[in-house]
């Protein structure tokens, strides 16, 4: 199997080290290191777990790395509505297909529109990320949004789902629609097209599942990809920096699996009443997968296939990819076209970034500034 370069870097520390939750994933050739330091119950499943196929997570959890056993339960049964992340129901209510549709073409439509704009020369993203990056993108994607529509993409919002509800609920009650002279994006006419008060509210909650984590992943992924590896080499590109980065500091972590007959049937460990964790950030940083699996190395994908590599999923199984994985990988690129440009890097007096274990699976608080 075909693994990629090694490390061409004069590295200090052993791939994998772990000391008080802090894991080594960075050394400079000039002697500085990063940390990255994971919640307490993830840095205890990369020590305790990294590189075992399958493992009881709880009572009624099974958890699963192993690329074979991955792909055999991913195609035993297609996503249920509860499982879909984005398109779950919404109170009680099912998500159609031809609404999830309809939504996805509406949001595409805007990120091809932001994708075409030029890139301005006087942003600065130099501040606190991921929360810089991610108001530079909703500006970008979405444009001067009203009130109502900013407050859906607001980072916290994800404190509780008892405010994203009170943000929809207050949103959709707001009588009136913007003057016809008022540019707004494809995703807000499609909101504002609603026309009972129970319509809106569904509509503006489609809105900020949509919406929301085309911000939210772009700026998680691109502010790990710094934190890993900035300031970058000019001969590695930027796809192979979000492939690499998608490997470490994978954004969607885990896949939910409820507890189904036909995962006993691919596996008779599992019970018929376990859930099923798959661990995409066990299986990237599994040995037997990658040479130097622990180092950032994003020259590794000049022979590797991200498409067909075992264990890689960053968005997903191939029978059921993520569905803003063509909006993600763009305005990606783009934002790293402006760190590069900029010569935005982590700030020197930082050495130790933070995962905190609340939902997608990004390096909070990181000082970024010029090099």
């Amino acid at each position: 199997m075909t693994r990629g370069p090694r490390s061409t870097r004069n590295t200090e520390v052993g791939a994998g080290r772990l000391i008080d939750g802090v894991h080594v994933t960075v050394v400079h050739t000039d002697g500085r290191k990063r940390f990255t330091q994971f919640a307490p119950r993830m840095a205890n499943l990369l020590q305790e777990h990294t590189g075992d196929a399958l493992f009881r997570l709880e009572s009624d959890t099974i958890g699963v790395a192993d690329p074979e056993l991955l792909d055999a339960l991913l195609r035993a049964r297609p996503a249920n509505a509860e499982e879909r992340p984005t398109f779950k129901p919404v109170r009680g209510r099912t998500v159609p297909r031809s609404d999830a549709s309809t939504y996805m073409q509406a949001v595409g439509a805007d990120v091809r529109t932001a994708l075409k704009k030029p890139v301005d020369d006087t942003v600065d993203l130099t501040g606190i990320w991921p929360k810089v990056p991610h108001d530079y993108l909703h500006r970008l994607v979405f444009g001067d949004m009203q009130l109502r529509f900013r407050t859906l993409v607001d980072r916290r919002l994800e404190l509780t789902p008892k405010l994203t509800w009170s943000a929809v609920t207050a949103g959709a009650a707001l009588l009136g629609k913007p003057r016809k002279d008022t540019s707004m994006s494809s995703l807000a006419n499609l909101v504002l097209s609603a026309e009972s008060y129970d319509d809106r509210r569904y509509a503006m909650y489609l809105y900020r599942r949509v919406a929301a984590p085309v911000c939210f992943t772009v700026a998680a992924l691109v502010t790990n990809a710094v934190w890993l590896g900035a300031p970058f080499r000019e001969d590695v590109s930027n796809r192979e920096i979000i492939w690499e980065s998608l490997r470490l500091l994978p954004v969607s972590w885990n896949i939910l699996r409820m507890a189904s007959p036909e995962f006993g049937a691919v596996d008779r460990r599992i019970g018929d009443g376990d859930d099923v964790l798959l661990l995409p950030i066990l299986s990237h940083r599994d040995p037997k997968l990658w040479d130097d699996p622990n180092e950032f190395i994003p020259e590794r994908w000049r022979e590797l296939d991200p498409e067909s590599h075992p264990g890689y999923l960053p968005f997903g199984h191939s029978d059921e990819r993520c569905w803003g994985r063509h909006m993600v990988l763009p305005l990606a690129e783009r934002l790293l076209d402006v760190v590069r440009r900029d010569g935005l890097t982590v700030s020197p007096e930082q050495t130790v970034g933070r995962v905190e274990l609340d939902g997608l699976l990004e390096i909070a608080r990181v000082r970024v500034t010029r090099a």
